[in-house]
């Protein structure tokens, strides 16, 4: 254990976790939308599952004066490859002797016992870390975005995701948003080049030169084919092109970059700070997507966010949470607003049947607001929680 120095010592110790796998089923009408689009999954990613609604785990961290801290990741076994019941078991017999004991305004001292005692599983981490970040501002009572740098913006401006449909349906949807003021539209692409290029042409025509389009291809493409399907809409000015081929393929990935215009952007084969630095000295991108599953956490995305900043590229807050982790986007985009350049991403207020909030996060006029408060502003529904967890709350507590 490394030396213990002056950090935290007068401060509360988390004495306790508590860990809620949580199932959270699609509204009626998203689920229509998905099943009758690309694949039954409005993606062109070829899954074979049904997709009824997403996983996710939720950890409250609670200190010695009675604190609470929360964080929340959602995973989905295509991308993130995990269930939540492996989360809960690596944090409950893996990571949680690193944590217990530990003042959250530590979050350095904890990420690096975590990450030399438990190798790999970032998300897990991450989970921790952002909990952490909400529990220094209920102790402090301080919002969470003070320990990122401070807001420097109140209203976050949002993208839309526009599924990948027929091309009436995918217009009509993006106009919803655009009615509601949101203009940056990320349209699924990836049934073939032609339909591309007709999905995009129409998009700027309706929607005009003002409007940003950025386009997300689910791992379509072999390489050769991706260069030609993004050459093909490159005269749209598309802001970046989102995983255009399969995960896995970095050296994929940096064929395609070299080959382009448009900035491509890794998300599904993106997971820790190792695979971001290996894809940028690649030059295998142009953008960084940035969630609380990737590449792990508060503390973890700080450094993704300032390292892509200093290398002159893009990078988005890209995700589909409840509305903890959507908190905590918001949060890290107001404080980290100069160095991103791109609108973020939150889907889950529009895909989830409930966001276990008290009171909802407002998403209005295309933007995302602050939320007013210690840490993460927003206060977790303990009577939603119960309703929609899919299993009995473990709970970890400190040896005395």
């Amino acid at each position: 254990m490394p030396e213990k120095n002056s950090c935290g010592k007068n401060d509360p110790k988390i004495i306790r976790i508590e860990l809620t796998e949580v199932f959270m089923p699609f509204k009626k009408e998203v689920r229509e939308a998905m099943l009758s689009g690309a694949g039954g999954l409005g993606m062109a990613i070829p899954a074979e599952e049904d997709w009824p609604g997403g996983d996710f785990l939720i950890c409250k961290l609670t200190a010695e004066d009675g604190s609470i801290g929360v964080g929340e990741v959602m995973v989905w076994m295509p991308e993130t490859g995990l269930i939540p019941e492996q989360l809960t078991l690596i944090i409950k017999q893996g990571l949680s002797p690193y944590v217990l004991g530990e003042s959250p305004f530590c979050v350095e001292r904890i990420r690096h016992r975590m990450d030399f005692n438990v190798t790999c599983n970032e998300v897990a981490k991450g989970l921790i870390d952002m909990a952490c970040y909400d529990l220094m501002g209920k102790i402090s009572g301080r919002p969470a975005s003070d320990f990122m740098g401070g807001a420097v913006i109140s209203e976050v401006p949002l993208a839309a995701l526009i599924p990948l449909a027929d091309v009436e349906t995918m217009l009509f949807i993006a106009d919803l948003f655009y009615s509601d003021g949101v203009r940056t539209l990320r349209c699924k692409l990836g049934n073939n080049i032609k339909e591309d290029v007709k999905i995009i042409t129409r998009m700027r025509e309706k929607f005009g030169d003002e409007t940003r389009l950025r386009v997300d291809y689910n791992q379509a493409y072999t390489a050769p084919v991706a260069v030609r399907a993004i050459k093909a809409i490159e005269p749209f000015s598309i802001d970046y092109a989102e995983q255009p081929v399969s995960t896995t393929d970095y050296l994929g990935l940096q064929y395609v970059q070299k080959r382009v215009d448009t900035p491509v952007m890794c998300h599904e084969g993106f997971f820790s700070l190792k695979d971001m630095s290996v894809l940028i000295e690649l030059g295998a991108v142009g953008v960084i997507g940035i969630n609380g599953e990737r590449p792990g956490g508060v503390t973890n995305a700080l450094r993704a966010i300032n390292y892509v900043e200093q290398r002159g590229l893009g990078a988005v807050l890209h995700s589909q949470p409840l509305g903890i982790a959507s908190a905590m986007n918001v949060h890290l985009a107001a404080a980290k607003h100069y160095a991103l350049g791109h609108a973020t991403e939150l889907f889950g207020y529009v895909m989830f049947e409930n966001d276990l909030l008290v009171k909802p996060i407002d998403y209005s006029k295309g933007t995302a607001k602050l939320p007013e408060g210690p840490g993460w502003g927003v206060e977790l529904n303990e009577d939603a929680l119960k309703k929609y967890a899919s299993k009995k709350t473990v709970v970890i507590e400190a040896k005395r």
